[in-house]
């Protein structure tokens, strides 16, 4: 398709909303009565602040508007094109403007990429109040932003925008002769702005760039009207983003939501969080490491072959590999959302916590090796040999003598260990208590 010619900045960028009337979304911080909305309105800021949340979710837009609206010095500086140098001539404007009365907001975009020491250089600026810093990021602050840089900011979550939020920007932008798509003749079908605002998944800037794509990219017709149909616009947004960072808290909190639903025998949700995870690039080696992992901690004995079974699926993700191993991951996460659940494994933490507690005992006699020095030590003495009795079984004390009597083991009463277990409460009676008790 041949292009027409295309402005220098992209739309996103030309388009952005000047005024808090024109910004979309984040209501819950910016709509009528809240925080936010009470600190521009009063017009004064009232601390540094962190702006945390997505990509193309309006955090460098608010903040521009802010300052606009506040009458205040803005330079906004990039963490990943910046240094202490650059800062270090904020820092000096900053005094020059403080000088005439005015103050001076600073915005840093990715701020997490901002090392420790480019960290620590704003904090004196930021604690003597010459500079209102405004930190946007993708990245949980709590992880990325230094303790005492943190202590002196409010943090401000943003939310991917809703469709319809993300709609009005994209006709707005359509009707914007001066900067926007207002100046082409441009029919564009309902269909397709619905899904740009759809696929974008609450992008702003990925919804508008890909209908400036859209525009740019087809030819107008014999009436001189470029006509973009949902074909077009599936052609220049093909796929949906999933937001989701190897490292970051996309990864975590998906894996959690998976494995908490494997756990809570929820078998749709389960492979909802598992297609996510495979779509974004997950390593299907991690994800059925937590699989084998579940498989002992929440099934265990009430279903034992839960665990052969997911050590099967593994050795066949290891044989077959992506795509065609998502298989593999389906069986393995439907079979251990199905099965019955027990957490009886919980028992090796309290044989620690006992071994904690009475320390390293001494082995019983009849427990020790015999194959040393029997004779000289008595080493074994008074040991009996299971299979010497009726049913290959004898009653004798494992446990150290601190701890006899004691009991470590729940038995589960879901699935196969409610069976096994009570043949084991049968040969060993229910007198024994549980060690802490």
């Amino acid at each position: 398709m041949k292009s027409l010619f295309a402005p220098p900045q992209p739309l996103a960028a030309r388009v952005r909303p000047q005024t808090l009337e024109e910004f979309a979304g984040q209501q819950h911080l910016v709509g009528p009565g809240r925080l936010l909305w009470r600190a521009i309105k009063a017009g004064r800021l009232f601390s540094s602040m962190i702006f945390w949340g997505p990509p193309g979710s309006g955090k460098t837009t608010l903040a521009r508007v802010m300052a606009q609206v506040l009458k205040c010095r803005f330079f906004s500086l990039s963490a990943v094109m910046s240094g202490v140098a650059d800062l270090r001539r904020v820092v000096e404007e900053a005094k020059k403007e403080q000088a005439q009365g005015r103050r001076t907001v600073v915005l840093i975009d990715e701020i997490h990429r901002f090392n420790k020491a480019q960290q620590d250089a704003l904090l004196p600026h930021v604690e003597e109040g010459l500079l209102t810093l405004i930190g946007a990021t993708t990245e949980n602050p709590y992880f990325e932003i230094i303790g005492p840089l943190l202590s002196r900011a409010r943090i401000f979550i943003f939310e991917p925008l809703k469709d319809e939020e993300t709609l009005v920007l994209l006709r707005r932008a359509l009707q914007d002769r001066d900067l926007g798509l207002g100046a082409w003749r441009t029919e564009i079908s309902e269909e397709a702005l619905k899904y740009l605002a759809r696929m974008a998944g609450g992008d702003a800037r990925r919804a508008l760039n890909a209908l400036e794509l859209a525009v740019l990219s087809t030819e107008p017709d014999s009436q001189g009207i470029i006509r973009v149909d949902l074909d077009t616009a599936r052609e220049c947004l093909p796929r949906r983003e999933l937001l989701y960072d190897k490292e970051g808290d996309a990864h975590y909190d998906t894996l959690s939501a998976f494995i908490k639903s494997v756990r809570g025998s929820d078998v749709d949700a389960a492979l909802y969080w598992l297609a996510r995870m495979v779509e974004a690039g997950e390593d299907p080696r991690l994800i059925m490491r937590r699989l084998l992992i579940l498989a002992s901690e929440d099934i265990g004995l009430a279903d034992p072959q839960a665990l052969s079974h997911t050590a099967a699926a593994a050795q066949a993700l290891t044989w077959v590999g992506l795509p065609e191993a998502v298989y593999h991951l389906a069986q393995a996460t439907i079979y251990l959302a199905l099965a019955p659940k027990s957490n009886s494994t919980q028992a090796y933490f309290r044989a620690k916590a006992a071994l904690q507690d009475k320390g390293a005992t001494r082995v019983p006699t009849p427990l020790q090796d015999t194959h040393r020095d029997a004779r000289g030590l008595g080493h074994g003495r008074g040991y009996k040999y299971p299979h010497d009795f009726p049913g290959h079984w004898v009653e004798q004390d494992y446990l150290p003598e601190e701890l006899q009597g004691g009991r470590f083991y729940e038995p589960g009463e879901e699935g196969a260990e409610k069976e096994l277990a009570a043949k084991w409460q049968a040969r060993r009676g229910e007198d024994r208590k549980p060690v802490g008790d």
